[in-house]
């Protein structure tokens, strides 16, 4: 016999009912990106589950990165110098020498706050070498700083700034370039600090970039952290502390998820071969954006992840390679005492 349930009564409490959750980015959220970078962010979070970590240095992301850096640079007891100045003044004669012509023009891709290229641009203006220092970045916020900073330094210094997202774009160029039969006056010392190269999702689109907009004497430096990331023992330290936790916060603010209905998980991600911070998801959401013209909802399951913060170490074959693989030639390098970040100088190959 069949037995009817009275539409009152309620379900037994042993069956669990799913929780979804609907969220809604801030009026705020909109007013910090475009569309374009909104379209950027749907596409990869439907692609790649993955809220890239060059779109968190804009707006108040621009403070939270400002703040995380000054920790670093700034000397304490137990830390008397930052990794960046130190690389840069332990290689600044073999850049001095490899940049050919008399002038310099230094171009700084992901400017920030300036502070690791104090020292580098004093000494060559003490030279008399400098031509003129331009900052480039993704975020108007930051080259707001970099400007601030620049000006109060070095006010007798042409400082030139764009907006430019490397990941998508090639430098913008410079009066006299790329002129039939004429060679510029001045090298490019392009410079991308801070470990920036291991946080890109594309990595190679990065370097092909930059050795698509170098000439034959141009010279290119980044800095990274070096070693193996699939040993990485979980202790969470430096960007991954710091950092990933403010880009946590400021997310979930911004797309309107609730604290309580998700967690910050940090580990090694094999597919990437990095380490990543991400927001696992305690409960099914929807995540909609409504912006524009531009009407999407994502959803996502309960127990997925999203990675919203990512860092990649390099083993030096492995740097070589990618850097062999974008064109570009690695012409010398030098690590920290400790082995545990490069410094890489490149040209461009013909």
């Amino acid at each position: 016999m069949v037995k009817k349930i009275n539409s009152n009564s309620q379900l037994p409490s042993s069956i669990s009912i799913p929780i979804s959750r609907t969220a809604k980015p801030s009026s705020e959220f909109y007013s910090i990106f475009s569309k374009e970078e909104v379209l950027g962010i749907i596409h990869a979070l439907e692609v790649r589950r993955e809220i890239p970590l060059k779109y968190s240095y804009k707006g108040r992301g621009a403070k939270i990165w400002d703040s995380f850096y000054l920790k670093y640079i700034i000397s304490r007891w137990y830390r008397l110098s930052n990794l960046e100045v130190d690389l840069l003044r332990e290689n600044f004669e073999y850049i001095n020498d490899a940049a050919h012509c008399e002038k310099v023009n230094v171009v700084d891709v992901g400017s920030g706050n300036l502070y690791p290229v104090k020292e580098f641009i004093h000494r060559l203006n003490e030279l008399g070498r400098l031509n003129k220092y331009i900052a480039l970045d993704i975020s108007e916020e930051l080259l707001d700083l970099s400007r601030k900073n620049f000006k109060k330094w070095f006010p007798l210094i042409e400082f030139v700034s764009y907006t430019i997202d490397i990941e998508n774009s090639c430098l913008p160029k410079m009066p006299g370039e790329n002129q039939v039969g004429i060679e510029p006056d001045y090298t490019k010392i392009i410079l991308h600090l801070g470990v920036t190269i291991g946080n890109h999702q594309n990595r190679n689109a990065v370097l092909k970039n930059f050795r698509d907009s170098m000439e034959k004497n141009d010279l290119l430096v980044f800095t990274n952290e070096t070693g193996v990331n699939s040993k990485w023992n979980g202790k969470v330290r430096g960007g991954c502390n710091y950092h990933a936790e403010q880009v946590y916060e400021w997310i979930k603010n911004k797309l309107g998820i609730r604290g309580e209905d998700c967690e910050l998980v940090r580990k090694y991600d094999l597919e990437t071969d990095s380490v990543v911070a991400n927001i696992k998801f305690r409960h099914k959401y929807t995540i909609n954006f409504n912006f524009m013209g531009i009407d999407k909802n994502i959803a996502i399951c309960e127990g997925e992840e999203i990675t919203i913060w990512r860092h990649h170490k390099y083993e030096i074959p492995e740097l070589l390679q990618e850097i062999e693989r974008a064109g570009l030639q690695l012409v010398h390098y030098s690590t920290n005492k400790y082995v545990t970040h490069v410094m890489a100088i490149c040209r461009r190959t013909y």
